[in-house]
């Protein structure tokens, strides 16, 4: 099949590193598509200097994507599932979801090697909400700040010694092939991850065909019901949540 794909991943080096895996892959099953990657700026990575939570959550790392895909100037996008909101836009469907890396979190330490190891009042990064409710359960002594950024910015901040500590994703190291000197893997139930944390998610329009029958050699049956059932549980709770509040309104 002769095929030109355009693929819209964001800039950040993770992003391209899941976007040329997508492109290999692909051209090792198609050998005469032409592929083309567009890299697109989100808001989420502009805005840096605030959390995420109160800019409107992790939907800030896909929106302007979602849009290039909407309006034909591109024709798929690798996402990271945990940063995908829990609806879709009308008119994209995940096209496909591959084979998922590991799911848990890591913590990361120039001197100390575990979480339990750090000492009292530690300083611990994280940008996530879910990360530093359950670090606070686990150590309710230490001090927790918001950290943004890519991964490599993360790292570097930890290593000039911004932190005592930061929690990352184990999947995103893994594939950048990433350490700190003190590595420690945060599994459940102790740390719970995000959903669809370690997964990938190929989006495109639904009307696009030709592009789905592309990526179908690429679906890993075991891991979209892992994904689609977590985000469904996850959706339920939300609608529960926002049900409980207004009541007490």
């Amino acid at each position: 099949m002769s095929h030109s794909v355009t693929i819209a991943p964001r800039g950040s080096r993770l992003a391209l590193w899941q976007a040329s895996l997508i492109t290999s892959r692909l051209m090792s099953l198609h050998p005469n598509i032409q592929i083309t990657l567009r890299i697109i700026k989100t808001k989420g990575d502009i805005i840096l200097d605030v959390p995420l939570a109160k800019v409107g959550g992790k939907g800030l790392f896909v929106k302007e994507i979602e849009d290039a895909l909407l309006t034909g100037e591109a024709d798929l996008a690798v996402h990271s599932m945990k940063d995908v909101p829990m609806e879709l836009p009308a008119g994209l469907t995940l096209g496909c979801i591959p084979a998922r890396e590991r799911c848990c979190d890591a913590f990361l330490s120039q001197h100390w090697p575990t979480l339990e190891a750090l000492p009292q009042g530690a300083h611990i990064g994280t940008s996530s909400l879910r990360r530093q409710a359950q670090i606070l359960a686990l150590r309710p002594d230490v001090r927790i700040s918001s950290l943004r950024g890519n991964v490599d910015t993360r790292l570097r901040k930890l290593h000039e010694g911004a932190y005592d500590a930061i929690i990352l994703a184990e999947a995103g190291l893994k594939r950048l092939e990433l350490r700190a000197p003190c590595m420690e893997s945060l599994e459940a139930p102790h740390l719970l991850p995000a959903v669809g944390q370690g997964a990938l998610g190929i989006q495109c329009r639904t009307d696009r065909k030709a592009i789905i029958y592309l990526l179908s050699p690429l679906e890993h049956a075991p891991t979209r019901p892992y994904v689609t059932d977590a985000r469904a549980l996850l959706c339920r709770l939300e609608v529960r949540v926002q049900v409980t509040l207004h009541a007490f309104l």
